[in-house]
């Protein structure tokens, strides 16, 4: 099972809105055939790994991250695909929460005379699938949350000047971010400021990220990278309902997607229905680069997944611009707590790792 979460971890990025899912065929204590969730989100992993392993599948043991499907889509359903090839016995990490599924995939098996064992490796996979399963569960994308940062926390001078703080490993560390996630999304003044093309460079990824600007009123250049190449890569805009028209229309006719988001009671866009917004559109995972203003909004609202940081080895003051916005917190206990899953060298910079902690924090 942990080498079918491996393999399923290979489409991430590539398949949304289909989960990234790992398949291993093993007969005889051996391992006969292999698959994960093509680009596009087809074929599934089930119905490739069959195909390689042929007539070798029949009374083998399959190991399958998620639960086999059980609609007819696009394919029929891997459910009844494994059954057709006499697999004696299927071994899944959790059950599928789409209502589409929701045991019936290990109803089918079971019916087909196939053994099910299911729950193996469940923590893990549900790790692993938290985009997928946020998203079937409350109608939203998983969300990553990057800072780079000095080591006193600050994204740029006081002058704005910020490339760069951390070194050409730890920014070939965030392009790799960038390819394992549906789309990287940033904010009105990070837009304007850094002139960003947000896409995934000098790694060979098959495919690139939607671009995601969340902007109240749409006041982006017109003439910048992302308008350049909007009609090349997916460009999506999160505006309010007070953008004027003719912005709207412009970068429609660039080639981008408007998206209207509702303000919330500070005068932003609202966070919640930002992201169910981008869950609708089918995203399952979304890696957010700032700025401050929207990475604090979003940590205020309680939807931050995941942390990582790339702290750099020197300091700029407290002249410099800080990675958050305000939070406007006057107590530790209503502080957004996380937990450190990794920290470790990245070239001459840290990268660190957080988990958001969900339950009572123990005193």
């Amino acid at each position: 099972m942990a080498l079918a979460l491996s393999l399923g971890a290979r489409g991430q990025g590539c398949v949304w809105p289909n989960p990234a899912v790992g398949c291993v065929i093993v007969k005889d204590g051996r391992i006969v055939s292999r698959g994960w969730t093509a680009p596009g989100g087809r074929p599934h992993a089930e119905p490739l790994a069959l195909a390689r392993a042929g007539a070798a599948a029949r009374g083998a043991t399959v190991y399958v991250s998620l639960e086999p499907c059980a609609h007819h889509g696009a394919t029929p359903p891997c459910a009844e695909a494994l059954v057709a090839a006499g697999v004696g016995r299927v071994v899944t990490a959790l059950e599928d929460p789409d209502p589409r599924v929701a045991g019936r995939g290990h109803a089918i098996l079971r019916a087909g005379g196939v053994e099910v064992v299911s729950g193996v490796l469940e923590d893990a996979a549900r790790r692993a699938h938290r985009g997928f399963l946020l998203n079937r569960a409350e109608g939203r994308p998983a969300l990553m949350l990057k800072l780079a940062t000095s080591f006193d926390g600050r994204i740029a001078t006081a002058t704005g000047e910020s490339q760069w703080i951390t070194g050409p490993e730890a920014r070939r560390a965030v392009h790799a971010l960038r390819a394992r996630h549906d789309a990287v999304m940033v904010g009105a003044g990070t837009a304007r400021a850094d002139d960003p093309e947000l896409t995934v460079r000098g790694i060979g990824a098959p495919r690139q990220p939607v671009r995601v600007v969340c902007s109240r009123r749409l006041d982006l250049p017109c003439d910048g990278r992302l308008a350049q190449t909007a009609s090349e890569v997916p460009l999506w805009l999160c505006h309010g309902p007070d953008a004027e028209p003719e912005r709207i229309a412009a970068w429609q006719d660039l080639g981008a997607r408007p998206m209207t988001v509702p303000v919330g009671p500070g005068g932003q866009l609202d966070a919640p229905a930002l992201l169910r917004a981008l869950g609708a559109a089918g995203l399952t995972r979304v890696f957010c680069e700032g700025g401050g203003s929207l990475a604090a909004t979003l940590l205020s609202a309680g939807l931050v997944d995941e942390l990582v940081g790339f702290t750099a080895g020197l300091a700029l003051g407290a002249e410099g611009q800080p990675g958050l916005g305000a939070l406007g917190l006057d107590r530790l206990a209503a502080a957004p707590r996380f937990r450190l899953v990794e920290a470790r060298a990245v070239g001459g910079d840290v990268m660190h790792r957080w988990d958001r902690v969900t339950g009572a924090i123990e005193r």
